[in-house]
């Protein structure tokens, strides 16, 4: 169970969503691979060179000798995703295939670089199934699927804080043997700055999942914010809406115009989410719950990869815009029976819920601080 089996996915995405629950835990492995080598350290960039030091300090490099805090979010901080970097000319490496230690950040230098490497590097990415399985037994493929996306994101938003125009690759075939996911970074083009949309650095060093309880609800432009950056980056086979409780209860989706909020569904879901959310009872009181859903009952596998890597894609990136709107932020992804679609009164099996980022204000915890 180390490497998806595209056959197998539909079935183990099945086994997920059911009201089964896990066994005791099992051992998760070892933390990272036993890349083959000496481990190298990264060496300093010059002016025309693609930093990887400093993008995998601001991606993948674990921040304490536990490995748990990455910048990077992960199911039960067990960080399943590997990565071997594909380096070209324009890199602080030499051009080779070099496997990532994110504990200690360093690489080993796995061979020379493939036939028609493009400057810059790549970074692919693969899971270690058993580090997630090891908690979340049959729960775990969707997780799995989900980290990976967070990792690509973490990556794209690291290349973009340091001026470069990344691409990322959720669509690949995900065969054994083959990344999942890859993002391609290119050397920088010249001295420019980052353009204003771009992170900065101390951001994203700071995105850290926020404990919960995350009470509060949000100012409808920053909730407006979050939703609509979860859209724009999910894809065409995602839809998102956001539940919140209140005077009126709902759900809530971004207007066609994107200049405001509509009702999708009146009424307090909260409380069915905090069932469906492997029974975390405290989503019933946060301020908001923000919703990737589609992914149906009939999907094949490429379909599973394509919405599961997208989503956490799409919530790695909604994470950071709700804390530049100075929210508190939590992705939940195990999700079980959460058919929202009919819930809703629509044919069951067509639309469930695939990712989630709960959402709250802080004035409550500001508030109860001695």
């Amino acid at each position: 169970m180390n490497h998806p089996d595209p056959d197998d996915l539909p079935t183990a995405l099945a086994l997920a969503r059911s009201a089964g629950r896990p066994g005791p835990d099992t051992p998760a492995g070892t933390p990272v691979p036993a890349w083959p080598g000496r481990p190298l350290a990264l060496p300093e960039a010059g002016p025309a060179a693609l930093d990887l030091d400093a993008l995998l300090k601001l991606s993948l490099a674990a921040a304490d000798g536990s490995g748990r805090l990455r910048p990077a979010s992960s199911a039960g901080a067990l960080h399943p995703v590997d990565t071997v970097l594909v380096a070209g000319d324009g890199c602080s490496l030499p051009p080779g295939r070099y496997g990532y230690d994110p504990l200690r950040h360093r690489v080993h230098r796995l061979g020379g670089p493939p036939g028609g490497t493009p400057p810059g590097a790549t970074a692919e990415l693969s899971v270690t199934a058993q580090r997630t399985a090891s908690h979340y037994a049959h729960r775990a493929w969707p997780l799995l699927l989900l980290d990976t996306g967070h990792a690509a994101a973490a990556l794209y938003l690291a290349a973009r804080a340091l001026g470069a125009e990344p691409t990322p690759s959720l669509d690949r075939p995900g065969a054994q043997g083959t990344p999942l996911a890859a993002v391609h970074v290119p050397p920088p083009a010249g001295p420019a700055a980052p353009p204003s949309s771009a992170p900065a650095p101390a951001e994203l060093l700071a995105r850290r999942s926020d404990p919960p309880p995350l009470p509060g609800t949000p100012p409808a432009d920053a909730l407006l914010a979050v939703l609509s950056t979860a859209a724009r980056a999910g894809g065409d086979e995602l839809r998102w809406c956001a539940a919140v409780g209140g005077p009126r209860p709902g759900l809530l989706e971004p207007a066609p115009d994107g200049t405001g909020l509509r009702l999708a569904a009146a009424g307090e879901a909260r409380p069915t989410l905090a069932a469906w959310a492997a029974g975390q009872a405290w989503i019933a009181g946060a301020g908001a719950v923000l919703l990737a859903h589609g992914c149906p009952t009939d999907a094949d596998a490429p379909h599973i990869r394509r919405t599961h890597l997208r989503a956490g894609f799409a919530v790695h990136l909604a994470h950071l815009t709700a804390r530049r709107h100075g929210l508190a932020a939590r992705p939940v992804g195990s999700w079980q029976q959460a058919d929202l679609g009919a819930a809703l009164g629509a044919p069951p099996g067509r639309d469930w819920i695939v990712h989630a980022l709960a959402l709250g204000t802080r004035h409550a915890d500001e508030e109860n601080t001695p």
